[in-house]
């Protein structure tokens, strides 16, 4: 492979998976083989320290190809964003393109790697006044007084200037009834309205703005899910003989002084909190009290990133797989499955990828044959009278249509059910809730 890029378009390679599929290990690879270089997209590894809890690579392996956002905010920033990290990560992409080089994004950080791949009208609004640290403490104080009020309160104040917006979140959604608030607050009309101007935008989509990178290809590492476990439980395992432990009890004298916050910067990574009481234990615990503190921390960790995976799993599936668009790029799934059939089953499907996709043509297997199709944009809201409950999607709808508790509520009212059912016959939107009418009776909003 030549080291100058022949096309004119620019290409992009990134990689996604769950964490423990290899995202690392094949970036290096590609990147060696390709002449290119390497974007960490990492919300955890762009700080200085803890390397071994947030997985960085090694500094052996980063002289294979050169590594970019690996290890420059100080860990006592926490006011570090999403937009700080796309308004230098872009610079630098498009440095590595005008150098002819290949750029690799590979990262386990979801909204990283959307600041990346699409145009957002929000952040193009928004980000000279987000950069500033000023601003981000003012939006997080917000957020603070929003916490405040209670999902009750913040959905009523939603529906006040956002109603739209607020008929598709579930009331107990907290995170996403303050981002509409705040949304509001900031740009000076309602979240829907402008997810509605991205969806019209010329390439855009009902989740984003168009693409910034039309010729990007995305590799999609991916593995069955108890060998993936398995496998994880075995690197927090030599993460420990790595020097884990040293290394938090290193950080956590240095830092002693400092105000830990596990919802802002490094100190989120799965792995400080996890170990917490361990590190602060008193002085005069016990060997055996320390032992069991200790392993409560290894298994908190050990779940933590079990949980983490299935997350990034879920991401992948509901961001590229499951929602047809026109601003998708094309997704290419890897089973990274079997670490010994790594170069037949990851790395040779993956070289064949990049060098059709450098060629401009359609490389044979891609991910969206591989994942059931869901057609519907949109979330739907369900109401159930009878549990007092409200579902957001069609598939948890279902489910709780088949769960135990709601059968036992429906069995004590049987005349609600026909009083309900009579509802729906005469209402006059009975066309639109025809295909999501459920059974014995419910009724859907």
């Amino acid at each position: 492979m030549a080291a100058h890029l022949a096309r004119k378009a620019s290409p992009l390679v990134v990689i996604v998976g769950a964490t423990g599929t290899g995202k690392s290990k094949l970036a290096i690879e590609l990147a060696s083989k390709f002449h290119g270089e390497v974007v960490s997209a990492d919300s955890m590894q762009v700080y200085h320290g803890l390397d071994i809890i947030t997985n960085k690579v090694s500094a052996a392996e980063q002289t294979a190809c050169p590594h970019h956002m690996i290890g420059f905010v100080d860990p006592l920033v926490s006011t570090y964003t999403v937009v700080d990290f796309r308004s230098q990560a872009l610079p630098l992409i498009e440095d590595i393109l005008l150098r002819g080089k290949l750029p690799f994004i590979v990262g386990g950080t979801n909204y990283y790697i959307e600041a990346l791949l699409w145009d957002t009208l929000l952040t193009s609004n928004t980000s000279t006044e987000m950069s500033s640290s000023a601003a981000v403490a003012t939006e997080r104080a917000s957020r603070t007084e929003l916490l405040k009020l209670g999902s009750s309160e913040l959905y009523r104040r939603l529906e006040e200037v956002d109603p739209e917006m607020a008929c598709c979140l579930h009331p107990r959604n907290v995170r996403k009834l303050i981002r509409g608030l705040q949304v509001y607050e900031q740009v000076g009309i309602p979240w829907s309205s402008l997810l509605r101007r991205q969806h019209e935008q010329p390439g855009g989509g009902p989740l984003s703005g168009p693409l910034r990178y039309p010729d990007a290809c995305v590799l999609w590492l991916y593995a069955n899910q108890e060998a993936l476990d398995r496998r994880l439980d075995e690197r927090v395992d030599q993460m420990l003989a790595e020097g884990l432990l040293e290394e938090l009890q290193s950080f956590h004298r240095h830092y002693a002084l400092a105000k830990f916050d596990f919802q802002q910067g490094i100190f989120q990574s799965i792995g400080f909190k996890e170990f917490h009481d361990y590190l602060n234990r008193p002085l005069d615990c016990s060997v055996q009290e320390s032992e069991k503190l200790l392993q409560k921390g290894i298994e908190a960790l050990k779940l933590a990133t079990r949980r983490y995976a299935r997350k990034q799993y879920k991401w992948v599936k509901n961001r590229f797989l499951q929602r047809p668009q026109n601003n998708l790029p094309p997704v290419f799934g890897l089973d990274a499955t079997d670490p010994s059939l790594w170069e037949k089953a990851v790395l040779e499907p993956a070289v064949s990828i990049v060098e059709s996709c450098l060629q401009g043509e359609t490389p044979v297997v891609s991910a969206m044959n591989m994942e059931p199709q869901n057609h519907s944009s949109k979330q739907l809201r369900f109401n159930c009278d009878f549990c007092s409950k409200i579902i957001i999607g069609e598939r948890q709808w279902h489910a709780h249509l088949r769960s135990k508790g709601h059968r036992y509520h429906v069995k004590k009212n049987r005349r609600k059910v026909t009083e309900l059912a009579k509802t729906v016959e005469h209402n006059p939107l009975n066309e639109t809730l025809e295909l999501q009418r459920p059974s014995d009776g419910e009724t859907s909003q």
